[in-house]
């Protein structure tokens, strides 16, 4: 597949068109996507639109930006202006926002031409992509199994050669999650590096926008384009934006690596047991790499991950039973009639939204209720301060930390009905989501039924360059991926 920094250069040095890039990759998502699933809406109009207008400024003389021509999916809990914003609930099925969010804006100043809006967990609330209300996606490296989520049609569309970037967000792992289990690159920048206007609220404190792409130097492209401060989103923060692309260059030679001991397998010394054990040797073999490579590697210790699953599931409930309160039937979305505006709002809920996403509201109601909330509440974000101290000692002895990003490879569908199972999916993901801190997921060979496993990689606050350095060294060395099968005997 064609990276999207190589399609860029085509297309400003004249050498390729656009509107060619463009129906190459219409024509991927027609033959292919009724197995994959990946998009909820498919733009071909405005994505044939948009490739002209590229075309046009690159004969003028212009440069229409370092994404030039490049197609690009979002997921659909990003706002587009004038086109069906779904959160693939029942609750916003045909809402069109009269605006777009600020990283879509970001991506099309830049060149970049939205070829459709991606399938997604409801609300961004899950693991696997199984609870959308439109169905679920299909992994493109094993159609009988999950994607992971929440992002998982942001993930998918990228591995089955749809579009060779996507734009997802991350909650608890929502963009890494999924980025693993279908051999792509994923990255959660830095609370607050990307702009969250025009993103649905899930849980405010946590979400955060971030690419999903083929290799890490588009996924570093893509971050420089939507990086940045905006007035618009209070939480932005006003900081330089760094040449990510020379981060790439540069070697690991000295740096200190840590690998994550709680999240490194087996059950003894504090370590978290249910890894695979196929995806404990590939993050060592990831490990051994970059000491082959000069780094300084060791185990590092951040004791609070341990507890990380219960604390991220009692806040991000808690702000999603707040932030959903929104979706009453009454300024919009879906309603449904009733005798009063008690009952109104209790059947438009209802019939909005989905199983999933009615157990957190409840769940984070409780949570808040009077007479739990220190119990529940005020405790989980005690240890959401620990997990922040406890990585802030680890970064006084390393650089960057290394663990898995899925304790497990793609499972089929229906394998983890059970809500805790799924939610050990996001044992490795939601630390960092906790501390606010940079991450990434980078391809490293495979694991069980040969599907991909992906290992991540961590960074202190606002040094995603540091981690694109090490994250492009191990993709330098990594085994490389068969290719997805897209259906019948074809792959991408």
């Amino acid at each position: 597949m064609t990276t999207a920094a190589a399609i860029a250069n085509d297309v400003r040095s004249g050498t390729r068109r656009a509107v060619d890039v463009v129906e190459g990759h219409l024509s991927q998502i027609e033959a292919h996507d009724s197995n994959v699933a990946a998009f909820n809406a498919v733009t071909a109009d405005e994505a044939r639109a948009a490739a002209a207008a590229v075309d046009a400024m690159v004969a003028d003389g212009r440069d229409p930006g370092p994404l030039a021509g490049v197609p690009v999916a979002y997921k659909d809990n990003l706002c587009t202006r004038g086109i069906a914003t779904t959160c693939s609930s029942r609750m916003l099925e045909g809402w069109l926002p009269p605006y777009d969010a600020t990283v879509v804006t970001a991506m099309a100043s830049a060149g970049a031409v939205m070829v459709g809006k991606t399938n997604l967990d409801e609300f961004a609330m899950g693991s696997s992509t199984e609870n959308s209300a439109f169905g679920p996606t299909r992994n493109p490296y094993d159609l009988a199994r999950v994607p992971g989520g929440s992002s998982g049609g942001s993930a998918a569309a990228v591995a089955a050669g749809f579009a060779p970037l996507a734009l997802g967000s991350d909650t608890g792992g929502s963009i890494r999650q999924p980025a693993a289990l279908c051999g792509a690159v994923g990255i959660k920048p830095t609370y607050g590096r990307v702009s969250r206007y025009g993103l649905v609220a899930f849980a405010s404190s946590f979400d955060q926008i971030g690419p999903i792409a083929g290799d890490v130097a588009d996924a570093a492209l893509a971050l420089g384009v939507i990086s940045g401060h905006d007035p618009a989103d209070s939480t932005s923060v006003p900081a330089e934006v760094p040449d990510f692309g020379a981060a790439l260059r540069e070697g690991v030679e000295g740096l200190r690596v840590g690998v994550i001991g709680e999240l490194a397998g087996g059950s003894s010394n504090g370590s978290l047991g249910g890894m695979d054990p196929e995806v404990i040797e590939r993050l060592h073999e990831a490990a051994d790499a970059l000491a082959d490579a000069g780094a300084r590697v060791g185990r590092a210790s951040v004791p609070a991950v341990t507890y990380g699953l219960t604390a991220y599931y009692l806040i991000a409930p808690a702000e999603a039973s707040s932030n959903l309160a929104r979706y009453d039937g009454t300024r919009y979305g879906l309603r449904v009639a009733g005798a009063d505006a008690e009952e109104m709002n209790r059947l438009t809920r209802r019939a909005g939204f989905g199983s999933e996403v009615k157990a957190r509201i409840m769940l984070g109601t409780f949570a808040l209720s009077a007479g739990y909330y220190d119990a529940y509440y005020g405790k989980a974000q005690r240890v959401r301060m620990l997990t922040r101290r406890d990585f802030d000692a680890a970064y006084t002895d390393f650089d960057v930390l290394l663990s898995p990003t899925s304790p497990c490879v793609a499972f089929p569908f229906g394998e983890r009905s059970d809500p805790m199972t799924m939610y050990r999916c996001d044992t490795c993901t939601i630390p960092s989501n906790l501390s606010g801190d940079p991450a990434m997921s980078v391809p490293f060979g495979t694991g069980a039924a040969d599907l991909p496993v992906g290992v991540q990689v961590l960074a202190p606050a606002m040094c995603e360059a540091r981690m694109l350095t090490v994250a492009a060294a191990l993709e330098r060395v990594a085994p490389p991926l068969r290719p997805p099968r897209l259906g019948a005997g074809e792959e991408s």
